[in-house]
C-alpha cells in the first residue's frame, strides 16, 4: 500500500466546538502564510485573537441559513476537500466552477455527549447533532492523500511543528490523522444511535435492556506490555471517562499497570463499592481472598489480611474510604501490587512511596454498584452481551424458610456474605463471621468442593494464628446459587455454619430446608442468583 505523497498546505478550514488551543494553533498556521477559512463562532474567536479570517460564506457566495444548520454543505467547500489533485478531470471541474483547494481541515464536533450528560431535553439533544462537521471530517479523511484532517486538539502541536519544520504534512501522518478522524465520527454516530434507541418504546423487556445493534467504539488509551500471558498482546480502550474506575483513576505512583492488574483491581473496586461501612477487599486472580467490613478502615484491613495472609501476598487491595498514614504503613508491610481507594492523605502517600513499584490509584469517589451497565464477552463468531449483575438484596427481600429465624447479627453477616459471593467466581461459597470473611471457595465444578475448600482455608488460618477454632465456627455461609442437594449444606454445617443465605429455587428445596431444621440452623432465600463465570 503506497504512502501518500507530501502536500504543501496553503488553505486551512477551521470549524470547532472545543476551542482548546485553537488560537495558538491558528496563529502558527497564519505565521506560515496559510490562509484561514472559518465559520461562525470559530471565525469570531480567531478575529478576537487578531487573526485574519475569510468567512466560508464569502467563498460559497451563500449565507449561513436555518440557524446555522446549513453553512458548509456546499460544492465550493466539499469540492475543495474531495478533489483529487493528480486527476486532470477533477482539477478541470474545480477550475470551471471556481472551486479552490482546501489542504488542511481543523474540526471537532458539537458536544453531543456533554449535552446528554447535562440532562438536556430531546429537542436540545437533536440540535447538538452535528451534520456539517462529520461531513467535512469524512470528506477530508477520505481524501487524506491530499488533505490533512485534524480532529483532536492534542494533535495541533505535532501538525504545526511538522509544517514549521518541513513546510508540509507527510503522507503517513495524514493517514494516521484520517484513521483517528474516522474513529471519532464512528464513536459520535454510535452515541447518537444508542441515545435514539433509548428513546423508542421497547417491544419487550429484552429489547428495553439490550441494543438492537451492538456498536463498540473506544479509543485506545494505553498499549500494555502483554496480556494475561507474555505471548498475548493487549491494550486498554476506554468508553467512559466519568464513572469512577481503574481507567479513570489517577495513578499516584508505581509501575505501569499490567493487564492482570487492571482486571484484578477492577474486581476489587467493584467489591468494596458494595458496602456503606468501611471495607477492605484483598483480591488475587480476580477472586477475593480476604474481605472485612468494620467500624474503621484500619481494623477492616487487619481482619481482611488475617483471613488469608498467604494468598494476600502479591495481591490487590481496595478500600472504600480515604487512606491515612497508619493504614498505608500496614498495607505496605506486605508485598502488594496495587492499592486503590477514593483518596489518600499526604502521610499515606509518603508511606506507600517507600514501595516504589506499588501502584497507588485514587478514584475520588466510588462507582455505584446498582448502576446499569452492559457487559460484553467475546465468543467465537461474535459477542455475548448482558446487563452487568447489579442486583441488590436488602433484609426486607429475604424469605426466612426455617423454623429458626436468624439473629440481627446473623442477618447483617448474611448480607455481607451475599455481597462478597456476588464477586467470587462460581461455584462460590463464602463464610462470614462478625463482618469478616472466614473462608472463600471459588470456581469449583462442585458446590460441595467449594464448601470444603472454604472450610479448609478457615482451618488453615486457625492453625496459623493459633486460634482454638476456625472462624467458620458459628459463622454464616452464602452460596451464589441454590444448593441442588443437601450435601453442600451439610458440609457447611460440619464447618460450623449456623445460618445460610442462598437463592433457593431447587427442586429439592424441601430436602435442604429439612436438613437445616434438623441441624437447628437458620436459612434465608434471596430469590436471586449471582453466577459469576
Amino acid at each position: 500500500m503506497a504512502t501518500p505523497s507530501p502536500v504543501t498546505a496553503k488553505t486551512a478550514l477551521l470549524s470547532v466546538s472545543d476551542k482548546t488551543g485553537l488560537t495558538e494553533f491558528a496563529a502558527r498556521l497564519a505565521g506560515l502564510g496559510i490562509t484561514l477559512l472559518s465559520t461562525g463562532g470559530t471565525a469570531k474567536a480567531l478575529r478576537a485573537a487578531g487573526l485574519e479570517v475569510t468567512d466560508v460564506s464569502d467563498v460559497t457566495g451563500f449565507p449561513e441559513i436555518m440557524d446555522g444548520r446549513v453553512k458548509t454543505l456546499h460544492p465550493k467547500i466539499h469540492g475543495g476537500l474531495l478533489a483529487k489533485r493528480d486527476d486532470d478531470a477533477h482539477m478541470r471541474a474545480a477550475a470551471s466552477h471556481d472551486i479552490s483547494m482546501i489542504d488542511l481541515v481543523v474540526i471537532n464536533l458539537y458536544p453531543f455527549a456533554e449535552t446528554l450528560r447535562s440532562g438536556a431535553d430531546f429537542d436540545s439533544c437533536i440540535e447538538n447533532i452535528d451534520i456539517g462537521g462529520p461531513a467535512m471530517v469524512r470528506a477530508s479523511a477520505k481524501n487524506h492523500a491530499f488533505v490533512s484532517i485534524v480532529s483532536d486538539p492534542d494533535d495541533y502541536d505535532a501538525v504545526a511543528s511538522q509544517l514549521e519544520k518541513d513546510g508540509y504534512v507527510p503522507g503517513e501522518m495524514r493517514r494516521k490523522l484520517a484513521q483517528k478522524a474516522f474513529a471519532m465520527t464512528a464513536s459520535y454516530d454510535r452515541m447518537i444511535a444508542d441515545w435514539l434507541d433509548g428513546q423508542s418504546a421497547p417491544a419487550s423487556q429484552t429489547e428495553a435492556e439490550m441494543p438492537e445493534t451492538l456498536s463498540i467504539t473506544a479509543p485506545r488509551i494505553l498499549s500494555l506490555r502483554y496480556g494475561e500471558n507474555p505471548h498475548q498482546s493487549a491494550s486498554i480502550y476506554q468508553t467512559d471517562t466519568h464513572t469512577p474506575s481503574v481507567l479513570s483513576a489517577t495513578q499516584i505512583q508505581g509501575k505501569a499497570l499490567s493487564y492482570n492488574n487492571v482486571n484484578d483491581t477492577d474486581a476489587a473496586l467493584r467489591l468494596v463499592a458494595e458496602f456503606d461501612d468501611p471495607a477492605i477487599a484483598i483480591i488475587k486472580h480476580a477472586n477475593p481472598c480476604g474481605v472485612a467490613v468494620s467500624g474503621d478502615p484500619l481494623s477492616a484491613w487487619q481482619n481482611a489480611l488475617a483471613a488469608d495472609p498467604l494468598s494476600a501476598f502479591g495481591g490487590i487491595v481496595a478500600c472504600n474510604r480515604p487512606l491515612d498514614g497508619q493504614l498505608a504503613e500496614e498495607i505496605s508491610s506486605i508485598f502488594t501490587e496495587v492499592v486503590i481507594a477514593p483518596d489518600a492523605d499526604e502521610a499515606a502517600k509518603a508511606a506507600l512511596a517507600k514501595k516504589s513499584n506499588l501502584r497507588l490509584l485514587l478514584t475520588k469517589t466510588l462507582p455505584d454498584p446498582a448502576a446499569s451497565e452492559i457487559a460484553v464477552k467475546s465468543v467465537l463468531g461474535g459477542y455475548l452481551v448482558q446487563n452487568r449483575d447489579n442486583g441488590q438484596i436488602a433484609e426486607s427481600d429475604l424469605e426466612f424458610v426455617t423454623d429458626i429465624r436468624p439473629s440481627p447479627a446473623q442477618i447483617k453477616d448474611m448480607l455481607i456474605a451475599w455481597k462478597i459471593a456476588k464477586h467470587v467466581k462460581s461455584n462460590a461459597i463464602v463464610y462470614v463471621k462478625d463482618g469478616i470473611s472466614a473462608g472463600i471457595g471459588a470456581g469449583q465444578m462442585s458446590r460441595v468442593d467449594s464448601c470444603r475448600i472454604a472450610a479448609q482455608k478457615a482451618r488453615d488460618m486457625a492453625e496459623k494464628h493459633g486460634w482454638q477454632t476456625p472462624r467458620t465456627n458459628s459463622s454464616v455461609v452464602a452460596s451464589d446459587a441454590f444448593f441442588p442437594f443437601a450435601d453442600g449444606l451439610l458440609t457447611a454445617i460440619e464447618a460450623g455454619a449456623r445460618a445460610v443465605i442462598q437463592p433457593g429455587g431447587s427442586m429439592r428445596d424441601g430436602e435442604v430446608i429439612a436438613a437445616a431444621n434438623e441441624a437447628g440452623i437458620a436459612m434465608a432465600f434471596t430469590g436471586m442468583r449471582h453466577f459469576n463465570h
